[in-house]
């Protein structure tokens, strides 16, 4: 490899001795992404072994202070533009296509007390170098723009990146893939999670001037997008009367059974639809009281579905159900596992009516749960009321939002789900609602239910003429099934009708959260 001008650093191919050294220099390049956010020591162990001879690091001496990913793979051209977790199998490079002829450069950086010195021009000559070895047609990558944030507002994405381009404007990580010889191909929106950008990036290529395009003709057909689509099962669970926990057990198998019979990845429950199990208590017993007595069955409550997500394989929200936390009642959803853990979401915010007859106190943080089929979120009924919760998820990547619920008329219901549809709208996701319905007879502390289970949908060409992609009859004990197309939210907010999450005013209004959210790897 030739001189750039700094004798000291020197650039060579990554090996596995070197990964914990990389991700502590990711570590550094990207000190405002959160650790769900980065590449792993696993993930950079699988991308070296996958490709060696494209993965480079520099040196100072001994010390890693920058790095170069990269793949091959082999790209249609007509199919929208891939986020950074599909072109990459979610960073474990599973998509490496030793016959395909595109350079994918996954990601490059520098650490910060080392920029200025033309390492960053050192390590795409080492890329360089691979598509001249490998007789690739051409480099491309997803480009950040992190001075976006500053002008959005007065300029569209597409704007900003074009002024940079001419001149008028700089952009940290725009410019200095410009110096690199990359052209600018498009803008897009959900590459990657990235708050400076405002979720944007640019389509950056880079031609291989000694490409042969005779030698590396194969019969091969190009990486399609992926088709990604979950079917989901929401509950409208049936409250009566119980005289036993085995009952209480048989009815909630049930609703798991139908769910598995007809093949689904998630299955929801309602908010709260364990205090059918008050019928066990004394009638007369306060509501206080019975909530709490309730809580102390939490262990036996999640033990019930751990046996159930195991036996069924699905993924199973066990609505929500109250637990003793700090000397205080927290009403808590639960996700379980296929294979078996149990992953939280406190409700935040609580009715004046859990407050009072109930004692139920807010909880705390937004989680994001990975799963291997989609990225979900649950809102706790009356969370879904509060549109900032949504936005702060679907900005941090969540596809899916189940919403258990409990409310006791139709005026109260109406407002769950008119919500829920509007966050749908709003964030081009899908919202998933499971509720209660009939009444518990002699039961003081939770008399009557109403409700409906509902799927919702953004509102566009690509999705049901209602936005609805099921309801339930009200009032009668069922499930609704759908299966919902995940790429088909990419491709709406990259090419809907209109597009809520490219026309925000950022230079009129901001939403930030005081806490990170959590993004949960789910196993």
């Amino acid at each position: 490899m030739t001189d750039t001008g700094v004798p000291a650093i020197r650039v060579r191919r990554a090996r596995l001795d070197d990964v914990a050294a990389i991700y502590a220099c990711e570590v550094a390049v990207y000190s405002r992404t959160p650790p769900a956010g980065l590449c792993d020591e696993r993930l950079l162990t699988m991308q070296i072994e996958t490709f060696r001879e494209g993965q480079f690091v520099a040196l100072d001496g001994k010390r890693i202070v920058g790095y170069a990913m990269s793949l091959i793979v082999l790209l249609d051209d007509d199919s929208p533009w891939y986020s950074y977790s599909e072109i990459t199998g979610n960073g474990t490079f599973s998509t490496h296509d030793p016959a395909g002829d595109t350079l994918y450069g996954a990601d490059i950086g520098v650490h910060p007390d080392y920029r200025g010195r033309g390492i960053a021009g050192k390590l795409y000559e080492a890329r360089m170098g691979v598509l001249a070895r490998f007789n690739l047609r051409r480099m491309v990558a997803g480009g950040r723009i992190p001075g976006y944030s500053e002008h959005a507002g007065s300029m569209t994405a597409e704007e900003y990146v074009q002024r940079v381009v001419n001149g008028e404007l700089r952009d940290s990580a725009l410019n200095a893939h410009l110096k690199a010889g990359y052209k600018v191909r498009s803008v897009h929106l959900g590459y990657l999670r990235d708050e400076q950008s405002l979720d944007y990036a640019t389509f950056l290529e880079i031609d291989n001037p000694t490409f042969r395009k005779v030698r590396r003709r194969i019969a091969a057909s190009p990486m399609k997008r992926p088709v990604r689509r979950i079917r989901v099962c929401a509950a409208q669970y049936q409250m009566r009367r119980l005289a036993s926990w085995d009952e209480f057990a048989h009815q909630v198998d049930f609703f798991v059974a139908t769910a598995e019979q007809y093949h689904c990845h998630f299955l929801v429950l309602p908010e709260l639809f364990t205090v059918q199990l008050f019928s066990l208590m004394d009638p007369a017993i306060g509501s206080r009281d019975a909530i709490a007595r309730l809580a102390d069955m939490t262990d036996r409550y999640r033990e019930l579905f751990v046996s159930l997500a195991r036996r069924s394989g699905m993924f199973i929200v066990a609505g929500s159900h109250p637990v003793h936390v700090d000397g205080r009642i927290r009403n808590v959803a639960h996700l379980i596992s296929p294979s078996g853990n149990v992953y939280t979401q406190d409700k935040l915010h609580v009715t004046p009516g859990e407050r009072h007859d109930y004692g139920i106190a807010p909880g705390h943080g937004l989680s994001i749960f990975d799963t291997s089929h989609a990225r979900v979120a649950i809102l706790i009924c009356y969370d879904i009321e509060f549109p900032e919760l949504a936005r702060l998820l679907t900005l941090a990547g969540v596809e899916v939002l189940f919403v258990p619920f409990s409310t006791d008329e139709r005026k109260a219901y109406l407002r769950v789900r008119y919500t829920a549809q509007a966050r749908a709208v709003e964030n081009v996701i899908y919202t998933v609602l499971s509720g209660n319905v009939g009444n518990l007879p002699q039961v003081e502390n939770f008399l009557i239910n109403y409700g409906q289970a509902a799927i919702c949908t953004p509102s566009d060409f690509a999705f049901p003429t209602e936005a609805l992609a099921a309801s339930a009859d009200f009032n009668s004990e069922t499930v609704v099934i759908s299966d919902l197309d995940l790429v088909a939210l990419e491709e709406a907010r990259q090419q809907g009708s209109v597009r809520p999450l490219r026309d925000r005013r950022t230079d009129l209004y901001t939403l930030t959260s005081r806490h990170p959210i959590d993004i949960v790897r789910v196993v």
